[in-house]
C-alpha cells in the first residue's frame, strides 16, 4: 500500500558552525523542522525545512494542528494533489513564510518517498540534467570579517577549485564596500566569480550607487539589494547597472517569481526550496526561469539544493554554507569545484538519527 499510515513532525535546534553576519541580522541558530511520513508498504520519507533563529515552533504548530492530520490515508504518490490540497486548506495564511515552510517539510518528505519507491536519486527523478554542479563559497564573506579575512577566504576558495565567493555588503559607507571588493578582486584575479549580497538593506538610490561603485570589479551578481516586495525598484536597478540582479530567498510562491521575471526585475533566481513551499513548487520556479533564460542559483540548503540544481538545465551554482554536519553522517562531496549530487535513492541526505534526537527541542 502506498497510503500514508503515520505522520509526525519535530523541531531540532542546530547551533551555527561559525559566526555569520550580514547587513540586517546575525545567524543565531538553525531551527530545523522535520516531517516523517510512513506508508503502508513499509517506506519512510523524511523531509525538512528551517528558520534562522525564530518561528520554528510556529511552523511546527502549523504542521501538527493543520497539515499532518490531513495526510492520513492519502496516497503518497499523488504529490501534486497533496500539495494543492494542503495549500488550499491553509488559504487564510498563504502566501506566507510559516505556511510555505510547513508545506516544504511535507513536500520534501513526499519526494523522499517518491524517490525511494522508484529506487532513484532525487537529481535524476526530478529531471536528471547532470550530476555535478559548480559551487561558490559564502562562509568566508560575512560582513563582520576584515578585508584581510575576506581576501584569505577568497584565496582559499580559489585554491580549492571553487568557482566563486559571495561577500556581504552594506558597510556604512559605499567606499568601504568598494575597497573590500577591490581588494578581493586584486588578490584572486579575473578567474573567480565574486557575488555580493546586501540582504534587502538598501533603498533603490543607495543600491544604484553601490552597484555603480562595484561595476569595475566584475561582480557576478548583486543579491537582494532591496526589500523583496519592491519589484519596481529591482526592475529599475536591473536597468541601471551591468551587474545581474539576484533575488528569491525571501519569496514564498511561484507567482512572486513570475512577477519578477515578466517585469525584467531579476537576472538570477535564488529560489529556496524551504521558503517557496517545497520541491514541487521549486521545480516550477526553475523551469519558469529557464523559459526566461535566467540562471538558478538557490539560497542555502546545499545538501538538498545540489540535487535540484543538478536536475534542471537552468541550475547554475550551489551555495556552500555547511550547516547540517551536526546531524548528518556524511558531508557533501566536492570535486574539482563541483558538488556531486547523491546517487542513492531518496533525497540522499544521510541523517544521524542519534544526533537528531540529542538536539530535539519539540
Amino acid at each position: 500500500m502506498t497510503k500514508i499510515v503515520s505522520a509526525d513532525a519535530y523541531l531540532i535546534d542546530i547551533p551555527v558552525e561559525t559566526v555569520r553576519t550580514d547587513a540586517v541580522q546575525a545567524f543565531v541558530k538553525q531551527e530545523t523542522i522535520f516531517v516523517r511520513l510512513a506508508t503502508g508498504d513499509g517506506l519512510e520519507g523524511i523531509g525538512y525545512s528551517y528558520t534562522i533563529g525564530t518561528g520554528g515552533r510556529a511552523v511546527l504548530s502549523m504542521l501538527r494542528d493543520h497539515l499532518l492530520p490531513a495526510l492520513d490515508g492519502r496516497d503518497a504518490r499523488e504529490v501534486e494533489a497533496i500539495w494543492r490540497d494542503l495549500f488550499a486548506a491553509t488559504r487564510a495564511t498563504t502566501v506566507g513564510a510559516i505556511t510555505s515552510l510547513a508545506l516544504a517539510a511535507v513536500d520534501s518528505a513526499l519526494w523522499d518517498l517518491r524517490c525511494l519507491r522508484a529506487g532513484e536519486p532525487l537529481w535524476r527523478l526530478a529531471g536528471g540534467f547532470r550530476q555535478a554542479v559548480p559551487v561558490y563559497d559564502t562562509e568566508g564573506g560575512w560582513l563582520h570579517l576584515s578585508t584581510e579575512d575576506l581576501v584569505r577566504g577568497a584565496l582559499a576558495a580559489r585554491d580549492s577549485g571553487l568557482g566563486g565567493v559571495k561577500i556581504k555588503i552594506g558597510r556604512p559607507r559605499v567606499e568601504e564596500d568598494a575597497e573590500r571588493i577591490a581588494a578581493v578582486r586584486a588578490a584572486v584575479g579575473p578567474g573567480l566569480d565574486i557575488m555580493v549580497d546586501a540582504n534587502q538593506s538598501m533603498t533603490y538610490a543607495e543600491a544604484r550607487r553601490r552597484a555603480h561603485a562595484l561595476e569595475p570589479y566584475g561582480v557576478y551578481f548583486f543579491e537582494e539589494p532591496l526589500p523583496a516586495d519592491d519589484v519596481q525598484g529591482h526592475r529599475e536597478l536591473a536597468r541601471s547597472t551591468s551587474i545581474p540582479v539576484a533575488v528569491g530567498e525571501s519569496m514564498y510562491s511561484v507567482g512572486q517569481f513570475r512577477d519578477y521575471l515578466t517585469r525584467g526585475a531579476a537576472s538570477v533566481v535564488q529560489a529556496d526550496v524551504a521558503r517557496v513551499g517545497g520541491i514541487t513548487p521549486w521545480l516550477k520556479v526553475a523551469h519558469l526561469a529557464e523559459a526566461f533564460n535566467v540562471a538558478v542559483c538557490p539560497h542555502f540548503l546545499m545538501e538538498l539544493h545540489v540535487s535540484l540544481v543538478a536536475a534542471v538545465p537552468a541550475g547554475t551554482y550551489v551555495e556552500h554554507i555547511p550547516q547540517l554536519r551536526a546531524i548528518t553522517l556524511a558531508e557533501l562531496p566536492i570535486e574539482n569545484g563541483h558538488a556531486i549530487a547523491p546517487d542513492v535513492p531518496g533525497l540522499g541526505i544521510a541523517w544521524d538519527r542519534d544526533a537528531m534526537d540529542d538536539l530535539r527541542v519539540a
